[in-house]
């Protein structure tokens, strides 16, 4: 037994440098797992009665954000492309929720024709739109255009959610006081309107274009917010952080193995889909916010987006570009 002890001691006045390290590099770990976290929506408000839209609501923070809104009553639309794994996750949200309200219709941002049907659906068949939650988007992906010939970040992030709103806006009035929330990006700080050249034909990059388009829903969101005044149709834009999503799906491909590997040994830390989807659902709900339009929100409050983000100039600009390339008057 005193041989044992002295081994442990021994051990442990050897090791105490690399203990203490490990010990910190734990405790620190863990503090930036919290922090990664974010906020959390308190609210407990109810939705009986009332309709949500969302846009990519099969999977990520677009799930979790529907099973949330099930969960507290609402009559759920879940909006996507692929009908099978929507499907499937609105078997899930109904067995979770316990509210059978949940419908899947579909939707695909990169064509213009379906985001028309979709809401030309949403028209005929809904009394009312509570809630739009523009949630879908992609990130990343090589130079691919829409059904249309628009580049597809662009395109299917902003253009599409820019001509759902719009056809969707005389049903949101009539359902006032009612809300539009637009799933932004941090990614918006770096990001510019290439007014000259919108589908960077001359010059595209993966992170030039989603930075663009993120970019574009905050100040598509600044400018409806201003149009929406005095209607009762407030709008929010936001960055959910971080998050462990299949969004990234074009970001490694062509990275060597053990680079993947290590990738995905750094996306454990992120915002768990549930996590990420805390802002969306604050903007959603929270009572707080029934007076507030076209401010920027990060972890369940709002925060001061980039000084291109807050131009009005460019803002008024993109919309009437916006307008002219999705055939709007």
């Amino acid at each position: 037994m005193q041989h044992y002890a002295e081994a442990v001691k021994g051990f442990a006045q050897d090791h105490t440098t690399g203990l203490t390290a490990a010990l910190l590099a734990g405790v620190g770990l863990m503090a930036f797992r919290r922090w990664m976290a974010g906020g959390v929506c308190r609210s407990k408000a109810s939705l009986e009665g009332k309709t949500v839209l969302i846009t990519g609501a099969n999977t990520g923070i677009g799930k979790e954000t529907a099973l949330d809104m099930a969960q507290r009553g609402a009559r759920v639309i879940l909006a996507c492309r692929d009908l099978t794994r929507a499907r499937i996750a609105a078997d899930e949200i109904r067995q979770k929720s316990g509210n059978g309200n949940v419908v899947v219709k579909k939707l695909d941002l990169a064509s213009l024709q379906s985001v028309r049907d979709l809401a030309r659906d949403v028209q005929e068949t809904e009394s009312r739109l509570d809630i739009l939650i523009n949630n879908a988007g992609i990130m990343m992906c090589p130079k691919w255009e829409t059904e249309d010939g628009f580049e597809m970040q662009f395109g299917v992030n902003h253009l599409g959610h820019f001509l759902l709103t719009s056809c969707l806006l005389d049903l949101l009035k009539k359902s006032a006081p009612s809300r539009v929330v637009i799933v932004s990006s941090l990614a918006h700080e770096k990001g510019h309107i290439h007014f000259d050249d919108i589908n960077l034909d001359k010059d595209y990059e993966p992170e030039l274009s989603y930075r663009q388009s993120k970019l574009a829903n905050v100040l598509f969101g600044k400018e409806l917010a201003a149009r929406l005044q005095g209607t009762g149709v407030t709008v929010y834009s936001l960055h959910p952080g971080v998050i462990r999503t299949e969004l990234g799906r074009h970001l490694f491909p062509s990275l060597a193995l053990w680079k993947r590997v290590v990738a995905s040994v750094v996306m454990t830390m992120f915002k768990s889909p549930w996590q990420g989807a805390q802002t969306t659902i604050y903007c959603a709900v929270d009572e707080s916010l029934v007076n507030v339009s076209g401010l920027y929100y990060s972890d369940c409050a709002p925060k001061t987006p980039a000084a291109q983000a807050r131009d009005d100039a460019a803002a008024k600009k993109l919309w009437e570009l916006s307008a002219s390339m999705v055939g709007l008057a």
